[in-house]
């Protein structure tokens, strides 16, 4: 019996089946390979769900929590932590001025942010947030009623009040979806799980003037965008805007769980004690991985990276396009990719797999493609052949 069978044996008797997994069992990894427990390579063009962002045990990373783990794990939010401190200036000085809340993943961030926006509306009555279709937030009740994908909400009924859907880059149903009862509006600057939609740069223009106008609350969801992987250091910032809110997670921990809030304006001051917590939010463990990855972006030179290999990678992924008429539509900002195809893409994910490439496929018919910050040209190139190949069985 191969070791990965005798794994996925132990899961079928122990483990509550919540994913659809692929039998494929991971020992170790470093940059954008990984190696699987039966000693096969892989290249990792979608490394952690994207949460290993500056690639897989990146030294820096590695070495801070060996740091930190032989002094202090934990510490309770009723006490202070120099790091957690020091991790909050970080994202400051990088975003905007503010402050931070810290949870341990994204769905917690935007908790965090649909509260804040809640608590901020309460007192006149408004309540409602409008959100867009084919987002997503998350998978607690009330970020499944926030995405606009009605296939994470089945079963889950009755679910929390005050959403609002529209479609994305729509700004007309925006303004029509805005009423009395409206508090806030938050996307995803790019929809990546709805398959790779860029919003447009006048579309994110005039939500931020409409919140301004109607004293909204702007929230920019960038679990996925942030650290880097959109070419600047959060995506927004290509936009020649400025959130109320932003949400982090996935990249920002370099593999450790962390979630972050960050507020500014008046908004930074309406969620006070008592109104939130989180126990293990912002521990001197996953804030000294997270102070980490912020110096291996910049010292490394990682956004010219991002923007660099994605200029390239889109080059050769147009060059395929031209090759194979089922490709439809290549979208990208910089090392946020994805390739629309005009058949289904299960199987061209699962022919990457055995081919040694690792994927994502989104709402069926989009390849989903974010290789490391660190990825280099020769690992581009040899993904291109293994899309190649496998799109020449199509």
């Amino acid at each position: 019996m191969k070791n990965t069978d005798r794994i996925v044996q132990m899961y079928d008797k122990y483990i509550m089946n919540t994913y659809k997994r692929v039998p494929l069992c991971l020992e170790k990894a470093k940059g954008a390979r990984v190696w699987d427990i039966d000693g096969k390579t892989y290249l990792a063009f979608f490394p952690g769900w994207a949460v290993s962002g500056i690639g897989h045990c990146h030294p820096k990373v590695v070495a801070a929590i060996n740091r930190q783990s032989k002094k202090l794990l934990h510490v309770s939010n009723n006490y202070y932590s120099e790091l957690q401190a020091k991790l909050a200036e970080t994202i400051i000085r990088n975003s905007f001025p503010g402050k931070v809340f810290f949870g341990n993943s994204g769905a917690e961030a935007n908790e965090a942010a649909i509260k804040l926006a809640r608590l901020y509306g309460h007192k006149t009555g408004r309540l409602e947030v409008i959100t867009c279709l084919k987002s997503f937030h998350g998978r607690t009740l009330a970020m499944i009623t926030a995405t606009g994908q009605d296939k994470v909400k089945k079963g889950f009924e009755p679910l929390p009040a005050g959403f609002i859907h529209v479609p994305f880059n729509d700004l007309e149903a925006i303004k029509e979806a805005v009423n009395e009862h409206t508090v806030a509006i938050m996307l995803e600057p790019v929809q990546c799980e709805g398959g790779i939609n860029i919003a447009r740069q006048e579309y994110m223009k005039n939500l931020r003037r409409i919140c301004d106008e109607k004293d909204l609350i702007l929230i920019l969801d960038e679990v996925q965008t942030g650290m880097g992987r959109a070419g600047r250091m959060f995506a927004y910032q290509n936009y020649g805007i400025v959130p109320d809110i932003m949400t982090l997670a996935k990249s920002l921990g370099g593999g450790v769980p962390i979630g972050a809030c960050v507020v500014r304006g008046k908004f930074q001051y309406i969620l006070t004690p008592g109104t939130h917590a989180s126990t293990f939010g912002g521990s001197p463990l996953v804030c000294a991985a997270s102070l980490a990855v912020f110096e291996a972006i910049v010292k490394e030179n990682l956004l010219q990276n991002a923007n660099r290999m994605g200029r390239y990678l889109r080059v050769r992924l147009e060059g395929l396009k031209k090759k194979y008429h089922f490709i439809k539509e290549i979208r990208t900002m910089a090392l946020i990719i994805g390739v629309e195809l005009t058949v289904k893409g299960e199987d061209i994910y699962k022919e990457c797999l055995k081919a040694g490439l690792l994927i994502n496929c989104t709402q069926d018919t989009v390849l989903r493609i974010m290789p490391p910050l660190t990825v280099t040209k020769k690992e581009a190139d040899r993904a291109i052949a293994i899309l190649d190949k496998v799109f020449s069985g199509v």
